[in-house]
């Protein structure tokens, strides 16, 4: 631990559950449960580093083009599991936030999802940031016309950010993607300009606070530039 350099915004786009599941013979969903038990544990180590946020991608507004089954399974197992882990969430002293679009999610996940954020406003251990039917192309044309709804005929960088889902809470600084995949897949479009990125080629349900620890450390060696020039 001496050393390290914690990162005060993680983002994670968790990848790879279904995949998990059917290298075991199992039916997709179970992999989701199991990513969702690891985002727990992942949740209370970055709580325990000191962690600020963590913004985790749960449902993207491309995973509509899922199987209807799988879709419905995925949201059902959302609000089932965060009605269950409410109390420990709040005794864990999170603060929860959901990004993304509301509007086509499901009335009780809907209503679940405003009683967290309600509850937990006041926690602050670490602000867990729940990304849900999100976007990044789409958080951007929102804030735009959320822009035209104003009647601003023109913005700078911390007006635009402010009208995004993230509003005012910091860009992160590292971006940990599971599964081998070498993308961002059209998350926090505008936030990761300058975010390190880490990729593993864990399945998220084998992500442990190890692997979490190992891509702290690869961070805590980089040099953040943030497009200057700096001393060797």
């Amino acid at each position: 631990m001496e050393g390290l350099r914690i990162p005060r915004h993680i983002a994670v786009i968790m990848d790879g559950n279904g995949r998990w599941a059917r290298r075991r013979g199992m039916p997709r969903v179970m992999g989701h449960y199991k990513g969702a038990q690891v985002a727990e544990e992942i949740v209370r180590a970055c709580a325990d580093l000191g962690v600020e946020y963590l913004t985790l991608f749960a449902f993207s507004t491309e995973n509509w083009n899922r199987p209807r089954e799988e879709v419905e399974l995925l949201l059902n197992l959302m609000k089932d599991y965060l009605s269950r882990k409410k109390s420990e969430l709040l005794e864990l002293g999170v603060r929860l936030r959901f990004i993304g679009r509301r509007d086509r999610l499901p009335r009780e996940l809907r209503e679940l999802m405003e009683e967290l954020e309600k509850v937990s406003g006041n926690n602050r251990r670490i602000t867990v940031v729940l990304a849900v039917d999100y976007g990044g192309r789409d958080d951007i044309l929102r804030a735009v016309n959320k822009a035209c709804g104003l009647g601003l005929r023109a913005v700078d960088e911390e007006t635009f950010s402010r009208l995004l889902d993230l509003g005012d809470l910091p860009e992160p600084d590292l971006m940990i993607r599971t599964s081998g995949e070498r993308r961002i897949s059209n998350f926090l479009l505008w936030h990761l300009a300058y975010t390190e990125l880490y990729f593993t080629d864990l399945h998220w349900p084998d992500f442990t606070k190890d692997e979490l620890l190992k891509a702290i450390e690869d961070f805590s060696r980089r040099k953040r530039k943030f497009g200057r020039v700096l001393d060797e």
